[in-house]
C-alpha cells in the first residue's frame, strides 16, 4: 500500500517500537504495577491495545512477574537477577526467563491483584495473546509489502524481548552509575532515558519504586516523564506519586521529630550524602594504608579496599560473591574506615523496623550525633552538623 524511501521505513520501525516502549513504562509499569499515576480510560486502553497488538504480553502476566522482582529481588526467588543467573542468560534469554515466570500461577495469583479483568481482556487480550502479534504482521506486510513489513515485523517483535528483558531487568542490574546505596544491585545506564523511555534509571527506581518520574538528579532527562505530563496537561493522566525531594532549614541546628521523620523519608538521600562527604577522608586513607604497608613490606589486601573502593561509590553487591559487599576484612584494622563505616551503619537503624517511638528515635539520633562529633573525622563531623538542617 506505502512505496516509501528506505529511511522511511527505518523511521517508521523507530517510532512504532518507540511508541511501544511508552506504552510498557507509562501502562504497565507505572500505572499498573506501582501505581504511581492514574490514566483517564481512553489512554489507557490505547495503551493496553497496543501493547497486545505488539507485544503479546497479558498485563496481567507482566504486572505480576514485576511485582515479585521487587520483593524478591537478587534472591533465588527473583524471577530475572543477573547477580543469581548470570549476566549473558538475562542480556540473550531474559524473555525466555519471563515467559517461565509468567507462566507459574502461584506468581500470578499472588501479584497480579488491581489489573483489567473487563470482558475484553478476558475475552481477548488474554484468551489470545498470540492474535495481537499476528494481526500487527499482517499489517505491516500489507501496508510495506513483504520485505520492508517483513524487516519491521521483526524489529518490532525483538525490541522488547532485548531492550526491555535483557538490558534493563540484565544491565541494569549489572552494569551502570548509582544515585542511591539501595540493598541491590540497581544501577541507571544512561543519564538520559530516551531509547528505553526513561527505564534506564533503574537504581532511581528501586530507591523510589512508586515515583512516576524515573529521573533523579539534574542532569538526568526521563522522556517517560515528559509524556506523562503532557497527558496531565490535556487531562488523560494524574500524577498520584514521586520520589520526595528534601527540604533544608539552613538555620537550624538542633534535631528534632521533624528531624528524625525527614531522615526516615529521605534515607536514600541521607546515605548518598554521608558517602558523599566522607569518600575523599577514607580514600586517602586507603591510600596512606597502602603506603605504610609496602614500606614496611607487608601484603597490601587490594580485593578489601576495592569493596571500600565501590562501597564509596554507593555499590552494595559484591556481583563474584553474588551478594553484599562485605567490608570487615578492609576496615578490621582501621581505626577511621572502621569508625565511617559502623557510623553509617548506625545511622540506618533509624529507618530499620524497630517499633521504637519518635522520641526513642531522636535519642538514638542525638547519641549518634554526639559519637560523630567526637570522632575527630571532619568529614563525619560536618555531616553530623549538617543532618539538622534536613526538615
Amino acid at each position: 500500500m506505502l512505496d516509501l524511501p528506505w529511511w522511511a521505513y527505518g523511521l517508521i520501525a523507530l517510532a512504532m517500537t518507540h511508541l511501544t516502549i511508552v506504552s510498557v513504562t507509562i501502562f504497565l509499569h507505572r500505572h499498573q504495577t506501582h501505581r504511581a499515576l492514574d490514566l483517564h480510560p481512553a489512554a489507557s486502553h490505547f495503551f493496553r491495545f497496543w501493547i497486545w497488538l505488539t507485544t503479546g504480553m497479558v498485563t496481567r502476566d507482566w504486572v505480576s512477574v514485576h511485582r515479585k522482582h521487587h520483593a524478591t529481588t537478587e534472591t533465588v526467588d527473583d524471577p530475572h537477577s543477573p547477580q543469581i543467573l548470570g549476566i549473558a542468560r538475562l542480556l540473550w534469554g531474559g524473555v525466555l526467563l519471563y515467559a517461565a515466570e509468567a507462566r507459574n500461577r502461584d506468581t500470578i495469583a499472588k501479584y497480579g491483584h488491581g489489573t483489567p479483568s473487563d470482558w475484553i481482556e478476558t475475552n481477548l487480550y488474554a484468551r489470545f495473546p498470540v492474535g495481537g502479534i499476528v494481526l500487527i504482521g499482517v499489517i505491516d506486510i500489507v501496508a510495506f509489502g513483504i520485505g520492508p513489513g517483513s524487516l519491521i515485523y521483526g524489529v518490532q517483535m525483538a525490541w522488547i524481548p532485548f531492550w526491555a528483558a535483557g538490558v534493563i531487568n540484565g544491565l541494569g542490574h549489572y552494569w551502570g552509575y548509582r544515585n542511591y546505596a539501595v540493598e541491590d544491585a540497581s544501577t541507571n545506564l544512561f543519564p538520559l532515558g530516551i531509547l528505553i523511555g526513561g527505564e534506564e534509571f533503574h537504581n532511581n527506581h528501586h530507591a523510589y519504586p512508586t515515583s512516576a518520574k524515573l529521573s533523579s538528579m539534574w542532569y538526568e532527562f526521563d522522556i517517560g516523564w515528559m509524556y506523562i505530563r503532557i497527558l496531565e496537561a490535556l487531562g488523560l493522566a494524574r500524577v498520584r506519586r514521586i520520589a520526595p525531594k528534601p527540604a533544608f532549614s539552613p538555620h537550624k541546628t538542633q534535631c528534632d521529630a521533624d528531624t528524625v521523620r525527614a531522615i526516615i523519608t529521605h534515607r536514600h538521600y541521607v546515605l548518598a550524602q554521608y558517602t558523599g562527604l566522607v569518600r575523599a577522608t577514607c580514600r586517602q586513607q586507603i591510600a596512606r594504608v597502602r603506603r605504610i604497608a609496602r614500606a614496611d613490606g607487608e601484603t597490601f589486601d587490594a580485593p578489601s579496599t576495592r569493596n571500600v573502593r565501590r562501597w564509596l561509590r554507593l555499590y552494595t553487591w559484591d556481583r563474584k560473591a553474588r551478594g553484599p559487599i562485605e567490608l570487615d576484612a578492609a576496615v578490621r584494622e582501621d581505626r577511621l574506615l572502621h569508625t565511617v563505616y559502623s557510623m553509617r551503619q548506625e545511622l540506618s537503624e533509624l529507618w530499620s523496623p524497630s517499633g521504637a517511638s519518635t522520641d526513642q528515635l531522636l535519642v538514638q539520633l542525638g547519641n549518634w550525633q554526639a559519637r560523630a562529633d567526637a570522632s575527630g573525622i571532619v568529614a563525619l563531623r560536618e555531616f553530623a552538623r549538617r543532618l539538622p538542617q534536613l526538615v
